[in-house]
This record gives C-alpha cells, sequence and structure tokens, in this order.
C-alpha cells in the first residue's frame, strides 16, 4: 500500500514539474518567451498590477467611512485571502489599495519603479498586513501559469563532455552532439552557479542585440508595450559575477554566442516570503541591506573550468539582492538612521545600487511602513524634500465604521469560543467604542451657517452611526435629513487634509484583541460577554500614561472615552432589550406594525377630510377617532389643536421621504417610525410590569440543573431563555445573566 502511494506521489509531482515547465534550455525558453511576450515582458510593477487584476476585484458600494470618495468602489480579492503572518483577511482599506494599484500602474507606464511607497498611519492600523497581503498574492501568482518568472544557472558538466585546454568547449574542440547542457542530470554536472539576482534570462543577450529581437518579436503590432518596456529589460546589464562568467567563456568561444548558451540552464522561479526569495521584509537594524564576498573560497569552485578559477567571482549578499524581481518591505522604515536609507535615493532613481566594487541593476518593488510621529520627525529633517521626491505617501488611517471593524474581531472570537462560550454583541462592543475613540467633533465654521447647526449638534454616536450605516439623527425633520445626507461627503472629508486626520488617534485593534482575551479570563462572568469587556475597558481607560488617545481633551462628548463606556452600556441594553422581548413572547411584535399602519392610513383621511367604506355594510363612514387617540396618547403627540395638524402632516411627510429614498423596498413602519415603535413597546411593557418582576425574581431563584418553577414568573423565564438560547445563540448562563441584568437595568 505504502509503495502504490509513493509511486503516485512521485507520478503526480513529475507530472506538476513538467507541466510547469521548471527548467528549459535557453533555446526552449526562446520559444516559450515568443509565444508569451507580454507576460515575459514584465517588470516587478506591471507583474504585480497584473497579479492584482488577476484574481479579481469587486465593486462595492461607497462607504461613508471611507477615507475618500474617489477611486475607493474597488476591493482587490487579493486581500481576502489568508496569508501567513495575517491572521486575518485585511478589512476595509479600499482606499489604500486603489491608492497602491494607481503607483503600480504609473510606475509601469513609465517602465521604471522610481519611488518607494510609504504607508503611514497610526499604530495598529493594517500597514504591514497590506504589505504582506501583497507578498502573499505575488507568491501565490509565482505558481501559476500566468505568473511564471524565470531566471538562469550557470551549468559546468564533467571533464566528459569538455575538452580543450581550457576546460571550456573551444572553437578547435570536436564536435560535441549536445547542444545545451540545461538538463543533465546531477551526476554529470561538475558545477552549477546561479545567478544571484535572479536575473531575466533575456539579459544574457547583449543590450544592442536584445533591443533589435525585442523590437523584431513585438513588431508593429505591439508598439505601445514595446513603447513601456520596464528600464530594467532594455537598459539593464547582468549582476558582476555572471558578466565575468559570461565573458570568460565567450573569450574562449572565440565570440561565438551559441557555445556560451550550452551553458545556460532556464530555471523557473517561485517567489516565497519563508525562503526570501523574491519577498524580503528588512527590519529597522542597523547593517547595511547588500554585501559581497568572494565566492572562489568555496570548494565547490574548485569544480570550475580552469579559465574561471583564474577570476577572482564575488558573490552579491543581502536584503537587496535576495528580494530583486519581487516585492521588498521596509518595516518602520523611518526608526532607522537616516543615513542608513539614503542610497534609495540613487536606488529609486537610476534602478540600481553600488555593492563594493559592482553595480547591481535592481527590479525591486519598494514598500516601506512608518508610524505618524516618525513621519512628522522625518519632514522636519533637512532632505525630506529630496527623499520626498522619491516617496509615495499613502494613508493608511484606523476605521471609522463599526461593522468593518467587528469583522476583525469575528475571526478571533471564533477561536475563543472553543475555550469559553462567546455571547453575542461581544465584537459590535468593542468595535462601537473604539469607532467612537477615533471620531473627531465637526466644526460648524467649516460650514454654511444652517447645515453647521445641524452638524454641530451631531454627537459622536450620532455620527458613528452616519459613517456606518448613513443612519440619521431621527429627531431632524424630513428637509434636514435630506440636506445633511447631502452633506455627507464634506463632513467625511473635513480632516482630510490636516496633519491630525480623523482616525489617527484613537483605539487600536492590537489593544483592543489584547483586551478581549483579557476580559475572556476574567472568572466573574461565565461568558466572554460585552459584560465582561466593558469592566475591562473601565480598568483600560485608567492607564493614560501608556496611551495618548486617553489623555484627548474632551470637545462636547468627543474623546471622552470614559463616557463612550456608558455610551456602549446603553446601547447595549437597548439591543438586549429587544431581544429579550422577542423571547418573551407574550406579544406578537406583528400588532405594533399594524396598529401604526391602521394609524397612518386614519390621519391620512382625516386631513384628506374623506370617510372610508366599511367593508361589511358597504356605507361610508368617518375615520376612527378612537384609535388616533389612542396611538397619540401613546406617543405623547402634540394635544393642542394648532400643533396636532402639524405632527400628523409630518409623518405622511417621513413616509413620502422614504419611498422616495427605497423605491424598491416594501414599506415597513417600524423602520420609518423607530420612535414610535420603541414607544408603543414600552407601553406594552409597562403595562406587563409585574409579570416582568415575578419573571425576574423566578431567575435569581432558577436552578439551571432543574427545569425551574411552575409559577406563571418561572412559565416565562423558562420559556424566554428557551427563545434566548434557540433565536440569538445564548447559552443558558448567559442568557440567564443578560435577562438579569436588563431587568435590574430597565424594569
Amino acid at each position: 500500500m505504502g509503495k502504490e502511494i509513493l509511486e503516485s506521489m512521485d507520478q503526480a509531482i513529475q507530472q506538476d514539474f513538467n507541466s510547469h515547465q521548471r527548467v528549459l534550455s535557453f533555446d526552449e525558453y526562446l520559444d516559450f518567451f515568443s509565444e508569451n511576450i507580454k507576460s515575459q515582458c514584465r517588470g516587478s510593477a506591471q507583474y504585480a498590477l497584473e497579479m492584482m487584476d488577476f484574481y479579481g476585484k469587486s465593486e462595492l458600494p461607497e462607504n461613508p467611512s471611507s477615507h475618500s470618495t474617489s477611486g475607493n468602489n474597488q476591493r482587490f480579492k487579493i486581500f481576502d485571502f489568508p496569508v501567513e503572518g495575517v491572521t486575518t483577511q485585511i478589512v476595509g482599506q479600499e482606499w489604500v489599495q486603489n491608492q497602491i494599484y494607481r503607483c503600480l500602474k504609473a510606475f509601469s507606464r513609465q517602465g521604471f519603479n522610481n519611488k518607494l511607497i510609504l504607508l503611514h498611519g497610526p499604530n495598529g492600523s493594517a500597514k504591514s498586513s497590506i504589505i504582506h497581503s501583497l507578498m502573499g498574492g505575488l507568491e501565490r501568482y509565482s505558481k501559476e501559469a500566468d505568473g511564471a518568472l524565470y531566471s538562469f544557472n550557470w551549468i559546468f558538466p564533467i571533464e566528459r563532455y569538455t575538452k580543450g585546454s581550457l576546460g571550456i568547449h573551444s572553437p578547435s574542440s570536436p564536435q560535441d552532439p549536445f547542444s545545451s547542457f540545461a538538463k543533465l542530470s546531477e551526476d554529470e554536472i561538475a558545477a552549477r552557479i546561479p545567478c544571484e539576482l535572479k536575473d531575466h534570462p533575456l539579459l544574457l543577450i547583449p543590450q544592442e542585440q536584445r533591443k533589435q529581437i525585442l523590437e523584431e518579436l513585438l513588431g508593429s503590432k505591439n508598439k505601445e508595450l514595446l513603447e513601456s518596456l520596464p528600464h530594467y529589460l532594455t537598459h539593464g546589464d547582468l549582476c558582476h559575477r555572471c558578466k565575468q562568467i559570461a565573458d570568460a567563456i565567450l573569450t574562449t568561444a572565440g565570440g561565438d554566442f551559441r557555445k556560451l548558451l550550452k551553458y545556460i540552464q532556464i530555471e523557473r522561479i517561485y517567489l516565497a516570503r519563508r525562503y526570501r526569495k523574491g519577498l524580503i521584509t528588512i527590519e529597522p537594524q542597523m547593517h547595511v541591506d547588500a554585501q559581497y564576498h568572494q565566492l572562489t573560497y568555496n570548494k565547490n569552485m574548485s569544480s570550475l573550468p580552469a579559465s574561471l578559477q583564474n577570476i577572482n567571482l564575488f558573490s552579491l549578499t543581502g536584503d537587496l539582492i535576495e528580494g530583486n524581481r519581487g516585492l521588498i518591505e521596509y518595516s518602520d522604515l523611518l526608526k532607522r538612521p537616516i543615513d542608513s536609507f539614503k542610497y534609495l535615493l540613487t536606488a529609486c532613481e537610476t534602478g540600481s545600487v553600488n555593492i563594493g566594487n559592482s553595480i547591481a541593476y535592481l527590479d525591486s518593488l519598494l514598500l516601506g511602513s512608518t508610524n505618524e510621529i516618525q513621519l512628522d520627525a522625518f519632514k522636519e529633517f533637512p532632505d525630506f524634500t529630496s527623499f520626498k521626491a522619491r516617496i509615495d505617501l499613502i494613508r493608511v488611517p484606523y476605521l471609522l465604521s463599526v461593522s468593518r471593524e467587528k469583522e476583525i474581531y469575528t475571526p478571533l472570537l471564533t477561536q475563543m469560543a472553543h475555550e469559553k462560550h462567546v455571547t453575542p454583541h461581544v465584537a459590535w462592543s468593542v468595535s462601537l467604542w473604539s469607532v467612537l475613540t477615533r471620531l473627531k467633533k465637526p466644526n460648524n465654521l467649516n460650514y454654511p451657517s444652517h447645515l453647521g447647526t445641524l452638524i454641530s449638534n451631531m454627537g459622536p454616536l450620532d455620527k458613528a452611526r452616519l459613517y456606518d450605516s448613513g443612519d440619521l439623527p431621527s429627531s431632524l425633520s424630513p428637509e434636514d435629513r435630506k440636506l445633511l445626507k447631502a452633506s455627507l461627503k464634506k463632513l467625511k472629508e473635513e480632516y482630510e487634509n490636516i496633519p491630525y486626520y480623523e482616525g489617527r488617534i484613537g483605539a487600536s485593534a492590537r489593544e483592543i484583541k489584547s483586551l478581549l482575551f483579557d476580559s475572556a479570563q476574567n472568572s466573574e462572568y461565565p461568558c466572554l460577554s460585552p459584560l465582561a469587556v466593558l469592566r475591562e475597558l473601565e480598568e483600560f481607560v485608567k492607564r493614560t500614561s501608556e496611551y495618548e488617545f486617553l489623555k484627548q481633551e474632551i470637545k462636547d462628548g468627543f474623546h471622552d472615552v470614559v463616557g463612550f463606556i456608558e455610551t456602549v452600556r446603553n446601547e447595549y441594553i437597548q439591543k438586549i432589550d429587544q431581544e429579550v422581548k422577542d423571547s418573551i413572547g407574550i406579544y406578537d411584535s406583528a400588532q405594533w406594525e399594524d396598529f401604526l399602519r391602521k394609524y397612518v392610513m386614519q390621519i391620512s383621511l382625516v386631513l384628506k377630510k374623506e370617510k372610508i367604506k366599511n367593508p361589511i355594510t358597504g356605507k361610508r363612514e368617518d375615520p376612527d377617532f378612537t384609535l388616533i387617540t389612542e396611538f397619540e396618547k401613546i406617543v405623547e403627540a402634540p394635544e393642542s389643536l394648532a400643533d396636532r395638524d402639524p405632527f400628523r402632516q409630518n409623518i405622511l411627510s417621513q413616509l413620502g421621504a422614504w419611498s422616495l429614498d427605497h423605491p424598491k423596498e416594501k414599506m415597513i413602519y417600524a423602520q420609518v417610525f423607530p420612535e414610535f415603535w420603541k414607544k408603543l413597546e414600552k407601553h406594552y411593557f409597562e403595562s406587563q410590569k409585574a409579570l416582568l418582576i415575578k419573571m425576574s425574581n423566578s431567575l435569581l431563584a432558577y436552578d439551571t440543573d432543574k427545569d425551574g418553577p411552575d409559577s406563571e414568573g418561572g412559565q416565562l423565564a423558562r420559556q424566554t431563555l428557551h427563545n434566548m438560547k434557540s433565536k440569538f445563540g445564548y447559552c443558558q448562563l448567559c442568557a440567564q445573566e443578560v435577562v438579569i441584568f436588563l431587568m435590574r437595568q430597565r424594569y
């Protein structure tokens, strides 16, 4: 059985090896090149650009919390894939994705990566994760047929394949039956020297002839491609070591270029961050990023032909070398002394870097990350202007949407659920608090007078709701709601062009993840619940010496990190109140929807001064004033005659406005008039308060190992807990905890 498995596996690996064309002679590669000219003429920028296109993108509705409105409605699917070192997909940050894509397109058009892309933002805003997602995409793409990359090795066979006094096939040697040594077996190879820069195979062809070949292969049909070929391919040259080897072989062969190509093995290369192949992360260490050392000390080099043994061959090593033809990340770039990366000015401008006694021609994407404090200090540096010309700055702020922030913590909570039950709304509670800490108070002076008044009256919670779902304060008139909605873009962009932009300061997802772990360890709570999170937040906000955002001056409720805990608690009570009401099951919520619908129909008749036809008698009758009076008493409508008609007219206007905004949606009165719905429910539950108290008392004495008491309150408690578990995902313990908490807080 084991032998069959091994044979099957061997066949599969062999088939995969052959199908991917892993090893080719130079002649075979030229044939492949001529059939795949476009994909084989890509520089690193074009390669990354086509990688992003290869995995696709999706169109998103415009998100109010996005950093910018322009070019922000595309999300690249490459950022949805899991990547080693990135625990979850990249949440949000579509603006950043599109800005990176824009930079790659600019590099590709000019055929030259003349800038370093520097992602800047607060700590924990996903800068490194975005770069690592790009690396993961490049690694996957290099394994696809569309993403095939090739470099070359020098192959020197054992002596019986070569003749001549110098050990290299010379013009006077007998005719060699082998046209290429590329596919010799290991026992037939005396030495293999890889191109350390993973240079493109076409660089083996001298520049002048290379240009002619490209023009001939591309022809007039691909004039646009010919004009946008990467500078590295049209003007680059071999690395120093390969150039020495090529010159030595060509000299010995009397200028016969075909004989030089015999020693070339074209090999497909695969990018890999773990193995430092074309994907390199440079930490803010204190040493240079490339070195060279003599190669001839290596005992394996004694197998080289004699003519090469007399040459001082040097090997280039280091991050820049290993990252060539891929992506190099400068993690926390500005933590390094500025002198240690000044070489980037030349590298970006010329595409080459001096290393010892050689010049290395590079074709790498350079991306870096830094936080705002370091960037602010860097801007004060005298040479910042020179650096700015070679840097594309892309801002990566914190998320300002509660629903998007939730997506960060949901996978983490799923993992934690294996150890401790997680109640509903945990991710929501920490997300709401986090977003509230990041919002800035709008300045009414930046808006026209009436709009400025509306905006200045918005609190942090109003702004968070507006950013997240577009919900507007229910107290606004239809005209004001329309005006505020039309001004959403202006509100969002108010702080976009100042150093302390919205989303620069606030709680980081890193701190929140740690807080969730701490909350899960709290033995006071049987489950990981928002109540445990709120308790942990109360301790966290005392650490003012550790976090800058905890020291912010409170401005009309904004930056009030302590007050936001109470805000989250009140919103949480609203959520569980609705869940408990739905779980109690002693009333049908559809009755309130029907009550609202009937009221609207009756006041419409009153305002139009019309009668309604009785479906039973067929007679025309007056509107049902009893129903109207009962409804208006419950919702506390104005009692004076002067205010009553405008109140009713406003209700009909709200219905009309909602219909215009939602032309294809069915009218749900609870959504149009949430304030009425709350008052109707409150009225009903006030009337049932005695029964609710009985239920609460029964829960306090409830034994989870038994069915519970048979009293009216006990039966209601059992029914409520059962529905909490089946409808909303609570367990017995946290359902009981939530109901008792709600009854104490509200009833």
